[in-house]
């Protein structure tokens, strides 16, 4: 459990000035940061407010109990009646937004609010309420946790003060546990890990009778879950060396990690005796990566961030074009239902049943692009093909409320193609399939891909060469047997 939380002195002092000014009776937001269990401490990089709503308004008010009417313009001076009204759903898909532009070992940690201490003591189960969907919007597929922090600022007196949640089933008032708040360097103390991880996963499409039909975002989904479990328990060098869990890093504050994957009993294998695989779901491609971890932690915990932030990466570059694919679902006028000239429906690609689909899907992920943050660090956007940095400049002032700058050199592009993903269902069998791929497939004589996994004998769709060719060499064999023999004597 968190016991002290150290927030960034430098920066949120500057956030503390501009409340102050502002006048505002209340305001919410995300809290950036990070939980450590093995120090016991949370760290604080930044409060980011919430943006208003699609119809402007904003995600906190303030309600007085006896009209039930919400009052945003309301002055600071407040009834002991009154509570505060949040826009839980609202905060909630603010911090999954979020979530995608965070790099590893930062995160959405919690929620802060402004307002006075009546109306924090009179709003405890909505703000405990919204802290606990922050984290299910933040962290929908990786566990990670089951606390979070709840800052709270307030104007009357002017002090800090954060406290820990409980992530229970049913929030209570008792969740909520009081730990200590201090202002220190934090970005200081910050190390670097910077990881270019190519991947190349196969995953077989199984006809799965009397169970619903698959879509291809399912079945990616899938896939990337699949991997994430294998990536964990992957071995990996930090500069070169092999580190022990507990090392401390003492040297440079940057650098560079390589994975080693293990070489685990491949379940793709498995499926070359299934008769009902009707095609291949295959993931290539390369993510750049980045953490950041505490001096005192051990590397054991960068990597862990890492592993996590390529996951994450992947499931938000799905999440977008699944985004992008509710919107085309709306009516359209012109020919757009066709995609990349390989599938006609009415469908966009991430909701095709692959089951029934008959031609080959192709899907391009968004590339990931580095936008300069807070004392040197950098936060993420994923821009697709048709997009502009313009795009990436509206992302970052709504969401994060920072300002892009103005000379593109300080934005870094290190993925000069984005990750692709192609689904093909056809009458061949699946290493048909697979082997048609592998040829197709682009070499990595300096990366550690999961590739490996289907070279050399374990790739069956090799061994069926080899089978095939078996009698051919039997008999050149016999006949170089009966040359030697005749040649001695024998």
């Amino acid at each position: 459990m968190v016991k002290t939380v150290i927030g960034d002195e430098t920066h949120l002092k500057l956030i503390e000035d501009r409340l102050s000014r502002s006048a505002l009776p209340s305001q919410v937001g995300l809290v950036i940061g990070k939980l450590s269990s093995k120090l016991d401490r949370g760290f604080v990089y930044d409060l980011v407010p919430t943006p208003p709503n699609d119809a402007e308004e904003p995600p906190c008010s303030i309600i007085d109990d006896k009209s039930k009417k919400k009052n945003p313009t309301k002055p600071k001076s407040q009834p002991d009646s009154s509570s505060l009204f949040i826009d839980t759903e609202w905060v909630s898909e603010h911090a999954r937004q979020v979530t995608r532009m965070l790099l590893g070992g930062m995160k959405v940690v919690g929620i802060y609010i402004w307002v006075n201490e009546s109306l924090f003591k009179n709003s405890t189960m909505a703000l405990c309420q919204t802290v606990k969907a922050v984290a299910e919007a933040a962290s929908p597929m990786i566990s990670d946790g089951n606390e979070r922090l709840l800052v709270h600022i307030s104007y009357s007196p002017l002090r800090w003060t954060s406290r820990n949640c409980s992530l229970a089933a049913n929030v209570t008032s008792s969740s909520l546990r009081p730990c200590d708040f201090k202002m220190g360097k934090v970005f200081g103390s910050l190390q670097t890990f910077r990881c270019t991880y190519n991947f190349d996963v196969r995953l077989p499409i199984p006809h799965e009778n009397g169970l619903d039909i698959k879509s291809f975002s399912d079945s990616l989904r899938d896939e990337i879950a699949v991997h994430a479990k294998e990536l964990s328990g992957a071995k990996a060098l930090i500069n070169g060396k092999l580190v022990a869990d507990d090392d401390l890093c003492v040297s440079d504050d940057f650098h560079e990690v390589e994975f080693l994957l293990p070489l685990l009993q491949d379940k793709y294998l498995e499926a070359c005796n299934q008769k009902e695989v009707l095609g291949i779901l295959l993931l290539r491609g390369s993510i750049c990566s980045l953490a950041y971890l505490n001096s005192k932690e051990p590397v054991s915990q960068a990597l862990v961030d890492i592993k996590d932030d390529i996951t994450r990466s992947l499931k938000s570059r799905l999440d977008i074009m699944c985004d992008e694919g509710d919107r085309d679902l709306e009516p359209v006028t012109d020919g757009r239902q066709e995609r990349n000239n390989l599938i006609s429906s009415d469908k966009p690609v991430p909701y095709i049943d692959l089951q029934v689909q008959r031609k080959q899907c192709n899907l391009s992920f968004p590339r990931r692009v580095f936008v300069p943050w807070l004392e040197g660090t950098y936060i993420c956007d994923y821009i697709q093909s048709s997009e502009t940095m313009e795009v990436l400049k509206d992302h970052c002032v709504e969401l994060m409320s920072i300002e892009v700058p103005t000379d593109g050199s300080e934005i870094l592009e290190p993925e000069s193609e984005a990750p692709t993903v192609i689904a093909s269902s056809t009458t061949i069998t699946f290493w048909g399939i697979a082997t048609d791929y592998s040829s197709a497939a682009k070499s990595s004589s300096n990366s550690i891909s999961k590739t490996n996994k289907f070279g050399n004998g374990n790739n069956p769709a090799h061994a069926t060469d080899f089978k095939s060719m078996l009698p051919v060499l039997v008999i050149v064999f016999s006949v170089i047997i009966g040359l030697v023999c005749y040649i001695i004597g024998i």
